[in-house]
């Protein structure tokens, strides 16, 4: 295994587990409650970890392709719920404000607000340059997704 490769896999993985600690410290430090995009974002994170630590001990390209994988996956949710957040599209009806009220009686509205969920998904609670969470998700998963990949073509089969 070269020295790149290794440093690679590291700084993806690595990074990966920093965004997922830093997720985890927004909800459990700063009280900030994750939506169910939120969450749906952090389990490629944890995949990718995984992966990681797999990889830095074999020498072929497949781990460090499902890492880009793992990476691409969590990119891609993260633009679909910065699209939600800017209101580029409609998100999953079970975490966003798009539903009507108008002809449901007194107690299937209370149903519907008793069993919804905590955060929603079109709400951005937290930003920083003028992009949320999931953006910035985004762009970094996409930059780890890079590192995945050549790591990738550093390796050896």
């Amino acid at each position: 295994m070269t020295p790149t490769r290794t440093l690679l896999i590291l700084l993806a993985a690595g990074g990966s587990a920093a965004l997922l600690l830093g997720a985890l410290g927004f909800q459990y430090l700063g009280d900030l409650p994750p939506c169910k995009l939120c969450i749906y974002q952090r389990w490629p994170h944890l995949a990718a970890v995984v992966i990681g630590l797999g990889a830095l001990a074999t020498r072929g390209s497949v781990l460090p392709i499902l890492g880009a994988l793992s990476a691409l996956a969590t990119a891609a949710v993260g633009f679909y719920h910065t699209g939600v957040e800017r209101a580029w599209w409609e998100g999953p009806t079970t975490c966003t404000a798009s539903g009507s009220v108008t002809g449901i009686s007194a107690d299937d509205l209370l149903n519907q607000i008793m069993n919804a969920e905590i955060q929603r998904c079109d709400e951005v609670i937290w930003d920083l340059f003028g992009l949320s969470m999931a953006s910035w998700n985004t762009l970094a998963s996409l930059a780890f997704m890079a590192l995945w990949i050549w790591a990738a073509l550093k390796s050896k089969a």
